[in-house]
């Protein structure tokens, strides 16, 4: 079986906590017995989880071996300049080695989301703009380190696809179970 759900903002990626006091977590989603997290998605991002019960196919979503690519669009505070963009697209030096190179561009305007609970402070004098970037990495807080590296500070981050399986029109705490077809493209 395998799941897709649109994380909400400020959900853990697992189905308790042991925190004072407990931050939310999947087990309020209503999701099948037995299923659980197929790779990570930080509790201040947002979007695309997937969720399995065959271990199989979780070490296959996840595990780098495969370059499962990953597809966020991400609120930056800044304007993207081709400069910046390029270095990401080369690679970028964090404190744990430099990045696979990734696939990253501006988009024209803002993406047809629903709003965040709380929403990201907007500042007048402060410009702000959303890029897509394409990872095949999963390391602790990627998207948020290569950013900041580049001079552009992730404001909102929301995880749209991972492989072949898309967030779609799924609104946030919302699930559906993909399809065996869908199912068999991860498998591949």
């Amino acid at each position: 079986m395998l799941i897709a759900l649109n994380k909400p903002f400020n959900v853990l990626c697992q189905f308790t906590d042991r925190s004072i006091p407990p931050r939310r977590t999947l087990a309020e989603f209503g999701l099948p017995a037995d299923v659980y997290a197929a790779g990570r998605l930080d509790y201040d991002s947002e979007g695309l989880l997937l969720l399995t019960d065959d271990g199989v196919l979780a070490n296959r979503i996840t595990d780098p071996r495969h370059k499962q690519a990953k597809s966020y669009w991400v609120q930056v505070e800044g304007e993207p300049k081709p400069e910046q963009l390029s270095a990401l697209r080369q690679g970028v030096v964090l404190n744990d080695g430099i990045t696979l190179p990734a696939r990253a561009r501006a988009l024209e305007s803002a993406p047809a989301l629903w709003p965040r609970d709380p929403p990201v402070r907007f500042r007048k004098t402060v410009p702000d703009a959303w890029i897509e970037l394409t990872i095949s990495e999963g390391r602790n807080r990627q998207v948020r380190r290569m950013t900041a590296a580049v001079g552009l500070p992730t404001l909102r981050l929301v995880r749209v696809s991972v492989g072949e399986h898309a967030l779609g029109g799924l609104l946030p705490g919302q699930w559906k179970p993909l399809s065996p077809m869908e199912t068999s493209s991860t498998r591949a």
